[in-house]
């Protein structure tokens, strides 16, 4: 038994936490890494070492657990979800690979009969319509469902097909398709009855304790609302699996100026755990309904306005936002689709000054890719909308798609890529966005671009915010892995078996024991 000598990454800081310490040892240190020693303690990282033949050292007293050469690595992030939507989604009707309107509403009368005539709102969600030969209409779901409210939400959450009974309900019964897009969605589901503040918590604690079984240490929730004070409430009441950037929407800015709250400040939690986030904005609509702000027209369109996407804020009212915020300590993040709305936001950042981030970037002019990198904005992007939208891109971006979800060429300009999964239009799971950015397919077909793949080292930093080891000084955030990711193949990649998940120096997930700080006494 040896003790541990300090490494020279220098000495660990922090506010302390609740617990003993514990060592982690025979941990492969990172992705095809050496064996080490690793010792958390007071929610840090103290000591990292490698071990010596059978050796593994050690503090006296302290716990030892063996990892036995899993792989160790820095806790992952996903940095863009809607937490509570995709905790309500996990409950609801999935019709995502629906190939027409017909299909969908011949699923929802199937699920109608399976729920026993109830007469609650139907909610589904993940139709995509774009690729689709026939029209969403409230026709075809008042044919299946004449009584009980239906509302299906598009897979990009742009858009929402009503049937007549739930447009009565939100007071549209007179709306002439029963598809509504962009802002228009959003109004009406804000207008649909909520299940009870309780309930939805219990559902998120669920969502999030799920995500740490694959390995998430921290989101950044973009639930549209008043989030930050969805979280207070939250963190009173429940600790947290995981921790959390509570993003803040223009309607609340004000509040959130009048309290001092800055992108970082506490508002919950052990340790911290609860933040505020950045400041949500949007400068265009989505890919699949057509909104998504681009320089082009759509194909089939005429050159009109309108053909080239949604403009959802001017820029001069982009500036001025942003420049409010920035000046009160609260980082913009921008969702850009299109590549004028990527243009457009980039531009803003060059006006402002501020550091922030780009919310998907998925369509991107050659001249832009340099200017993230250059204006030190973030790319937070979701890897799986690559894979999940090539054949969308493929009719509505035609000509255009060496340049859209390029991901590879955004590194290799100097940009800081952030993974994230934008839950629910996708998984909330690390590991699918990981494997669609190293093999940019998730099916039998061909890799879509493969020149736009990232090395599986890349594509780890970026679901880990840029943390590529573990090292003396950083944040106890970790995942346990029984396979190394280099040598895994694509389809074990994607289903990555994660065997611990440890946050701010406590175990959230395997066998260890979870809810408490580690450490339960001498080995």
């Amino acid at each position: 038994m040896t003790d541990f000598a300090q490494t020279p990454s220098g000495p660990a800081a922090g506010p302390p936490s609740r617990g003993e310490a514990v060592t982690l040892a025979r941990a492969r240190l990172g992705a095809g890494g050496p064996l080490a020693a690793v010792r958390v303690a007071d929610g840090r990282i103290t000591h990292v070492i490698l071990e010596q033949g059978d050796l593994t050292p050690t503090v006296a007293g302290e716990r030892v657990l063996d990892l036995d050469g899993r792989v160790l690595l820095p806790g992952l992030w996903d940095a863009h979800v809607h937490l509570a939507e995709w905790a309500a989604a996990r409950r609801r009707l999935d019709l995502s690979g629906t190939a027409s309107a017909r299909q969908v509403a011949d699923r929802v009368r199937a699920h109608s009969r399976a729920t026993d005539g109830a007469r609650t709102v139907l909610f589904g969600y993940g139709i995509r319509d774009g690729l689709w030969g026939d029209a969403p209409h409230k026709r075809l779901l008042d044919a299946v469902l004449p009584d009980r409210p239906v509302a299906l939400l598009s897979a990009d959450l742009h858009a929402v097909w009503l049937n007549s009974a739930c447009l009565a309900l939100t007071g549209r019964g007179d709306h002439p398709t029963g598809l509504a897009r962009e802002r228009e969605a959003h109004e009406i589901l804000a207008a649909l009855p909520e299940a009870p503040a309780e309930t939805v918590d219990a559902w998120v604690a669920e969502a999030c304790r799920a995500a740490a079984a694959r390995g998430v240490t921290g989101v950044i929730d973009f639930q549209f609302g008043d989030t930050v004070a969805a979280w207070e409430r939250r963190s009173a009441q429940l600790p947290s699996a995981v921790r959390v950037s509570a993003a803040v929407y223009p309607d609340h800015l004000d509040a959130a100026i009048a309290r001092g709250l800055r992108t970082g400040s506490e508002i919950g939690g052990p340790e911290g755990l609860i933040r505020v986030g950045p400041l949500k904005l949007f400068t265009d609509g989505s890919l699949n309904t057509r909104t998504a702000l681009c320089h082009d027209p759509y194909p089939g369109m005429a050159d009109t306005a309108d053909s080239h996407g949604l403009e959802e804020t001017s820029p001069d009212e982009l500036v001025r936002i942003m420049r409010r915020a920035a000046a009160h300590g609260i980082e913009p993040a921008v969702h850009a689709i299109g590549d004028r709305a990527n243009t457009v936001a980039l531009d803003a950042f060059e006006a402002v000054r501020c550091r922030g981030r780009i919310e998907h970037a998925q369509l991107l002019s050659p001249e832009d890719l340099p200017r993230f990198a250059e204006l030190g904005v973030t790319a937070g992007v979701q890897p799986r909308h690559a894979t999940d939208d090539r054949d969308v891109a493929d009719r509505h971006w035609a000509g255009r798609t060496a340049r859209a979800f390029a991901y590879a060429d955004l590194l290799a300009a100097g940009a800081r890529l952030e993974f994230g999964s934008d839950a629910p239009v996708s998984p909330l799971d690390p590991w699918l966005g990981i494997a669609s950015a190293v093999s940019r397919t998730d099916d039998d077909r061909p890799a879509w671009h493969p020149e736009q793949r990232l090395p599986v080292r890349d594509a780890l930093a970026a679901a880990a915010r840029g943390r590529r080891l573990v090292r003396v000084g950083d944040r106890a955030d970790l995942v346990v892995v029984d396979v190394d990711p280099l040598t895994a193949d694509p389809a074990t990649l994607r289903t990555m078996p994660v065997h611990a998940t440890m946050t701010a120096g406590g175990w959230t997930h395997g066998p260890y024991g979870t809810g408490e700080r580690p450490g339960a006494g001498p080995r």
